[in-house]
């Protein structure tokens, strides 16, 4: 069913001058509101351990809030799976968003998250089987975390490889995903300067999706990740996109560490608007970034209460 879009956003559009793909798609009037996954890693977490004196809490902060699912490897048929989410998305009327996490040598530099698939022509199969997987239905897709921050580590060859890839996967999006608002990841607020970042996302092919992500996975605040949001916009070669923020874990702001850091606290839940046009929980609150800091032991991805407990808490 499509609804009509919320007056702020739509005032927004309308003054705002920025290139967007596939103007006449959008997921947010087609929906009721985001999607909350209930086969996330909390989710089901909660449901195994519901004993645990600690479910309850994770439950009402966490698995009952809208969030993103990762889809990588581990997702078997990419196709079918991401058509399995979307579609239990668009019956209950919800926007969902998902991340597309499979690109060769991922988290090349840090590498508690790397994998992905295993070739380049492997990872175009898989991302066009990934958007052919959309179809029609209504969702935003979050397109390679930290893939074009991550090239401290990277010769030039393989930085040419990589946004070849990536630039593939903008146009697939744009093509397949036909109610797709899609954005390209650009890192954080203190990684890569505004103006270089502006430039790795042209060369990637954001012309041809809706705009960029910023904060996944990280720690900043939404001030602060607005305010970079509005420094690579500035530097985009004669057009302008929109961004979104991911603010799952950024309630009490970064203190300079990115790898399960204590002290860090839950961040607003999902809404359209605000200093982004949307802000959305794209990191799973509770899901380790590896086998460091608080989350020592548990590997990347994989659910910890303990760590979840610690976000509601903020300690």
């Amino acid at each position: 069913m499509r609804r009509i879009l919320p007056a702020v956003f739509t005032a927004a559009l309308a003054l705002s001058p920025i290139h967007i793909a596939h103007a006449a798609a959008d997921p947010v009037g087609m929906t009721s509101g985001f999607y909350v996954d209930p086969n996330s890693n909390p989710a089901n977490w909660v449901r195994a351990n519901g004993s645990d004196a600690r479910a309850s809490r994770i439950q009402a902060s966490i698995a009952s809030k809208p969030m993103a699912r990762w889809f990588g490897s581990w997702s078997g048929d990419i196709r079918a799976a991401v058509s399995s989410f979307v579609v239990a998305a668009d019956a209950a009327d919800k926007l969902p968003v998902l991340v597309a996490y499979n690109i060769p040598g991922r988290d090349a530099c840090g590498g508690h998250s790397g994998g992905g698939a295993g070739t380049p022509e492997a990872y175009r199969a898989w991302i066009s089987a990934f958007a052919t997987g959309l179809g029609n239905r209504p969702a935003v897709v979050i397109l390679e975390p930290d893939s074009l921050a991550d090239f401290n580590c990277m010769d030039a060859g393989a930085i040419a490889t990589r946004t070849g890839m990536i630039k593939y996967a903008t146009g697939q999006l744009r093509d397949k995903g036909l109610n797709t608002w899609a954005y390209l990841d650009a890192g954080n607020a203190r990684w890569v300067p505004a103006a270089t970042m502006a430039s790795r996302l042209d060369s990637a092919g954001v012309r041809n999706v809706r705009g960029y992500s910023i904060n996944v996975s990280n720690y900043y605040t939404t001030p602060e990740s607005a305010d970079y949001g509005n420094a690579v916009n500035a530097a985009l070669p004669g057009y302008r996109k929109t961004f979104v923020i991911d603010t799952s874990r950024n309630g009490n702001g970064s203190n300079g560490d990115w790898c399960n850091p204590p002290g860090r606290k839950l961040g607003s839940t999902a809404q359209v608007g605000g200093p982004a046009e949307l802000l959305v929980w794209v990191k799973v609150p509770g899901d380790s970034d590896g086998s460091c800091g608080i989350g020592a032991g548990v590997p990347a991805g994989q659910f910890s209460p303990a760590i979840a407990i610690r976000l509601i808490d903020g300690t």
